[in-house]
């Protein structure tokens, strides 16, 4: 302990330790009485016990993965965008390495905008392969939602450069795949490739409908990403259709 240290200082060095390094901030500083100091090692205390917990979360979120150890290539599928009323639809497929050790990976949905950006490139970056498909409104027009999900999810396999031995998928079996397959409903909260799956599908989604924003700000696209709402559909009324809507899915507004 560093007596002459003032409180501030510790405060500072408090903040800019990684969690992964407070045991050492807490060797450091516990046996410190002043009352700053002790608050800021309860903080540290608090922050390893919570990651401690989210190791243990991501623990059990391998145990599609761990069932089916055997297989080399685990690949995970998701998709993002089924309901809105306008933009692609997105599929994600995800390869883990065995070991994979990246945290915080969930259904896509329960994470922040900013959370779910920093795991994309985590996960580009860690992941053995990453695939993402995709089928335009013209295409969910003519072949119909499911079918253009499907589709998507075929490309995004087919783009990961590397042929899975196993597909654990979100809930569906995908037809015209010759790979052995896992439907697990609600899969994105319990396997951690399905979940890695959702964050590529949601983030590559979300990206395309902000920069359909920047082309048609009307439709206020960055923040309803193509869903209906109350000013989406105000928008469709006023405006009419974009390109990027789905004529199957607004019938009811125009």
């Amino acid at each position: 302990m560093d007596a002459q240290k003032k409180i501030r200082e510790i405060k500072e060095e408090f903040l800019s330790t990684e969690t992964a390094e407070l045991f050492s901030f807490m060797e450091r500083y516990g046996e410190d009485e002043r009352a700053g100091v002790k608050s800021l090692v309860a903080k540290a205390e608090k922050e390893i016990k919570k990651l401690q917990e989210e190791r243990e979360r991501i623990s059990a979120l391998k145990a599609y993965e761990n069932r089916y150890g055997d297989r080399t290539y685990i690949c995970g599928i998701d998709e993002a965008g089924r309901g809105p009323l306008a933009g692609p639809v997105v599929a994600g497929a995800v390869i883990l390495p065995k070991d994979c050790d990246i945290l915080y990976i969930n259904d896509s949905k329960q994470l922040s905008p900013k959370k779910r950006e920093e795991l994309f490139d985590v996960i580009m970056e860690k992941a053995i392969a990453v695939g993402i498909g995709m089928a335009s409104p013209k295409r969910i027009d003519e072949i119909n939602i499911l079918q253009a999900t499907y589709e998507a999810m075929r490309e995004a396999i087919q783009n990961l450069g590397i042929k899975p031995d196993i597909l654990l998928n979100d809930a569906v079996k995908i037809p015209g795949v010759d790979i052995e397959q896992v439907p697990i409903i609600k899969g994105d909260e319990k396997s951690i490739t399905i979940g890695a799956a959702s964050i590529m599908a949601k983030v590559t989604r979300d990206r395309l409908m902000m920069e359909y924003d920047a082309l048609m700000p009307e439709y206020r696209f960055a923040s309803n990403k193509g869903y209906g709402s109350k000013e989406h559909i105000e928008a469709l009324k006023k405006y009419g259709p974009s390109p990027i809507h789905r004529n199957s899915f607004i019938g009811n507004f125009v």
